[in-house]
């Protein structure tokens, strides 16, 4: 069992990763396949759209290296025995290639309950090795759990300076993986509306209005969905707008910046983004 204190990671994940939607078909298999081709070494799905846990499992086998995580896995739907089994056998099949992003829970004693979980994946059989697992965490009390007892924190909707406070609490041995936002779109009024979609469901979510609050947002930026909290929060403009945050993330802490591609109608979606940030990928991975 991982002690106070440890630090288990790294796990080498590469300085951009892509947050893939589960679409109906195998349509995002493809597109996984095609992700790993460009060079991206990680590829990550959003918890909210994984109903089973053979949708990571078809990835792994859609795709022959890239890593493949959960961001993340809710521990009030998934018992850590299920989670465990589900390791097993993917470390069976592809070793090393499965990441276990946890998050949660909704419940009293948070703190406690994750504690109690993580304890449960370290005593399973098979086990749930901390170095491959990843905590959503935000506080300082939740970074410091992903810190003793995981490979690192995956937080979402954070600032560049957010990322160097939160990497000063998580230390230089563990992994933090910051899931950045973006809308690639130079229209302001059409992009920040894009953006303040999933922004009016998580600014109600527990632990997001009390960050907001820490990186300097105001109640009535927060309660209005402000412009000037929508750009702190989310990328967006042209490519070059969005490789500068995703630079400024990665110069401030960042091991990886996973993007996750906000759209509507004719917006740029997920592999348009892709295609357009794989240029950079050779001077990401020089120069981090």
């Amino acid at each position: 069992m991982i002690q106070q204190g440890t630090s288990v990671g790294r796990l080498e994940l590469g300085p951009v990763g892509i947050a893939l939607d589960v679409l109906p078909g195998d349509e995002h298999l493809a597109q996984a396949a095609e992700l790993e081709h460009l060079g991206y070494r990680a590829i990550w799905l959003p918890g909210g759209q994984i109903d089973d846990l053979s949708q990571i499992s078809k990835i792994i086998y859609a795709t022959t290296t890239v890593q493949v995580g959960a961001a993340i896995l809710s521990v009030d739907r998934y018992r850590p025995e299920t989670v465990a089994a589900f390791y097993g056998e993917m470390q069976g099949a592809a070793p090393d290639r499965l990441v276990v992003g946890l998050g949660g829970p909704q419940q009293p004693k948070p703190l406690q309950v994750m504690a109690e979980y993580l304890t449960s994946l370290d005593t399973s059989d098979p086990p749930v090795p901390a170095a491959r697992r990843m905590l959503a965490a935000l506080g300082p009390r939740k970074l410091g759990l992903a810190r003793d007892r995981c490979a690192g924190a995956i937080p979402l909707l954070v600032t560049p300076e957010y990322t160097a406070s939160a990497r000063q609490i998580l230390g230089w041995e563990g992994d933090l993986v910051i899931d950045q936002m973006v809308v690639l779109d130079t229209t302001a009024s059409r992009a920040r509306e894009t953006a303040r979609g999933p922004l009016r469901f998580l600014s109600t979510v527990s632990g997001y209005p009390a960050n907001f609050a820490r990186m300097g947002l105001s109640a009535d930026d927060i309660s209005g969905l402000s412009d000037r909290l929508v750009d702190a929060l989310i990328a967006w403009g042209d490519m070059g707008s969005i490789v500068d945050r995703i630079t400024s993330h990665l110069q401030a802490g960042a091991d990886q910046v996973v993007v996750t591609v906000l759209s509507q109608d004719r917006q740029p979606r997920i592999m348009d983004v892709a295609r357009g940030l794989a240029a950079h990928l050779p001077w990401w991975s020089s120069s981090s």
